[in-house]
């Protein structure tokens, strides 16, 4: 058999435009200089649809993290982002927010490609997870992707951003006037809820997430094998805490009237939430109408010694009962970066 590398480059253009998971399609520019030259974003069908895996924890004295694919069989893929370690990861549009020891050293990585592009040093006064949910970081962000690769980016030249904030407002954020309106608001019940927004099929959908906050332990379902770790807060309580996902409730969200509506049905689709871009997915192996979720509430996970990683699951939004994942049924654990969904991305 001859070189692999000397295949026509026509020839790998129309193997390269048969593609139809872009990971494959980034497995086949990995093959040799030859083959990458023919995988450029004109060659690649951007308009397939995306389904994000699970990258679990960093393992200890290892820079590579194992990826977990949901829809072809709990395929495991195997990354070597030695820039992540260490580090607090939120992933968005396929690439990483990472977030060092020093709450302003904040960067972008692409952990299919290996990019990565360090952003402006933040003020250390600020806590980054509040400063991350504004429009500057995310400003950011958005003109360092478009620098690094212009015509991937090109759907995403967005003139307005949608979000959620702690106290339930729904706000529409102009990134060139940098000005915030509140168009909705969402009662609270502050019961240790996490608040996501989801956009699926153009229409806007708030999503609420209970159980997640610290509470006392109740029966003995509840109790969590983790090593509290004593805090003042709590030095005169007797009961074991717990914490993990009880329900999830879906609001649709009206942006003219500013009208919420509970739903508990999201059609062919199924929402992904955690330390993610939220996202809207339909795709064989992908149960319809369920969440899939990770475990993202640091503020109840840092209270153990092994940090989070088991408030994980898929939520049946037609019945309410929680199931574990289908294809990944291991524990991964860490207090830094706990498993989060990443969705691949061309870079």
């Amino acid at each position: 058999m001859g070189d692999w590398s000397e295949i026509n480059y026509d020839m790998l253009v129309l193997i390269a435009k048969r593609f139809n998971l872009i990971e494959d399609y980034l497995n086949f520019a990995s093959v040799c200089k030859s083959w990458r030259r023919a995988a450029t974003n004109e060659n690649f069908n951007t308009n397939l649809r995306r389904v994000p895996w699970l990258m679990l924890a960093e393992e200890e004295g290892n820079s590579s993290r194992q990826l977990v694919s949901f829809y072809n069989g709990g395929m495991i893929m195997k990354k070597k982002i030695p820039k992540a370690s260490g580090k607090r990861c939120m992933e968005t549009m396929g690439w990483l927010v990472t977030v060092g020891k020093d709450e302003g050293e904040i960067s972008l990585l692409h952990p299919f490609s290996g990019v990565h592009i360090e952003l402006p040093h933040q003020n250390t006064t600020k806590n980054y997870h509040t400063h991350y949910q504004t429009g500057e970081l995310w400003t950011y962000f958005h003109k360092a992707v478009l620098s690094a690769s212009p015509s991937e980016t090109s759907d995403y030249v967005l003139m307005v951003i949608e979000g959620v904030d702690w106290r339930g407002q729904v706000l529409v954020c102009d990134i060139e006037s940098n000005q915030t309106q509140v168009v909705a608001q969402l009662a609270r019940e502050y019961d240790g809820e996490e608040l996501y927004i989801v956009e699926s099929l153009g229409t806007l959908f708030i999503v609420v997430r209970h159980g997640v906050g610290l509470r006392c332990i109740t029966d003995d379902s509840e109790r969590i094998p983790l090593t509290f770790t004593q805090d003042d807060i709590f030095d005169d309580l007797d009961e074991e805490l717990t914490y993990g996902t009880t329900n999830i409730r879906v609001f649709e969200v009206d942006l003219v009237t500013g009208e919420l509506t509970q739903t508990k049905e999201l059609g062919d689709r199924a929402f992904f939430i955690g330390h993610n871009a939220s996202r809207s997915v339909q795709f064989p192996g992908i149960k319809p109408n369920h969440i899939y979720f990770t475990d993202d509430y640091w503020e109840s996970y840092l209270s153990f010694e092994e940090g989070g990683g088991l408030d994980m699951g898929v939520f049946n939004l037609a019945d309410g009962t929680i199931l574990p994942f289908p294809h990944y049924k291991g524990v991964s654990l860490s207090p830094v970066c706990p498993p989060t969904w990443v969705t691949p991305t061309l870079y």
